[in-house]
């Protein structure tokens, strides 16, 4: 239907793009994302906005989540999640995210991540989340309109 599951991820995560987030597999089930901290996710000078390390951490065990569901055919949808910071994040940091599946039912998905420095291996949060799986075919026809599939 639609190839490369996490190519055809990569295509319609357009805020993935618009962050500077690059998205690696690992294996099914296990990700990581690479993301700069840049300008626009300050919150004060020099420091990122919680908000940043929080989408981060979504995108992180959310995307974990997807490289089970897509294959079969399921998108993924946050039900919730929860994070513990530990660490400020400054401007130019690098930060690498790990997110791994931790339980797989009929509905839920349950992922737990970390975020840590690049520069300084410090780190920054974790977080455990649980996903909703949905048939992709919900979302289908919007996909291929917005991304002319």
């Amino acid at each position: 239907m639609f190839g490369d599951p996490i190519a055809f991820y990569k295509k319609i995560n357009t805020f993935e793009r618009e962050n500077g987030m690059e998205l690696t597999v690992a294996k099914t089930g296990t990700v990581g994302y690479e993301m700069t901290i840049l300008d626009k996710h300050l919150s004060s000078p020099n420091t990122c906005h919680g908000g940043v390390v929080a989408s981060l951490m979504d995108a992180t065990i959310g995307a974990a989540s997807m490289s089970v569901s897509l294959p079969n055919g399921f998108l993924v949808s946050t039900v919730e999640f929860k994070i513990n910071y530990f660490k400020p994040v400054l401007f130019g940091d690098v930060l690498v995210t790990k997110g791994s599946v931790d339980f797989e039912g009929k509905k839920l998905i349950t992922s737990t991540g970390e975020i840590r420095n690049k520069q300084t291996g410090d780190l920054i949060a974790k977080a455990i989340g649980t996903f909703n799986k949905y048939p992709l075919s919900k979302k289908l026809d919007a996909i291929k309109t917005s991304f002319n599939l």
